[in-house]
C-alpha cells in the first residue's frame, strides 16, 4: 500500500489537472501516463488518486464556503 500511495500521490503532483474524482477517468489517464504492471495495481492506483482528488475537491469547497461567509 505504501508503494501504491506514493506513486498515486506523485502522479498527482506531476499531473494535477489530469486526474478528477471519477474512477473510470482516473483509469483511463493512468493507462496514458504510467505503466502498471498489473490491472489489480493499475486499480489500486487509480482508486486512491480519486481519494486524494475528491478529498481536495472537498476541502476546496468548504473553503470557498468559509470565505464567501
Amino acid at each position: 500500500m505504501d508503494k501504491v500511495r506514493r506513486v498515486s500521490e506523485l502522479l498527482v503532483q506531476k499531473y494535477p489537472d489530469l486526474f478528477t474524482g471519477d474512477f473510470a477517468k482516473n483509469k483511463e489517464a493512468l493507462g496514458g501516463v504510467a505503466t502498471v504492471s498489473t490491472k489489480f495495481l493499475r486499480n489500486q492506483i487509480a482508486g486512491y488518486i480519486t481519494r486524494l482528488k475528491s478529498i481536495h475537491e472537498e476541502v476546496k469547497e468548504e473553503e470557498e464556503e468559509a470565505s464567501a461567509e
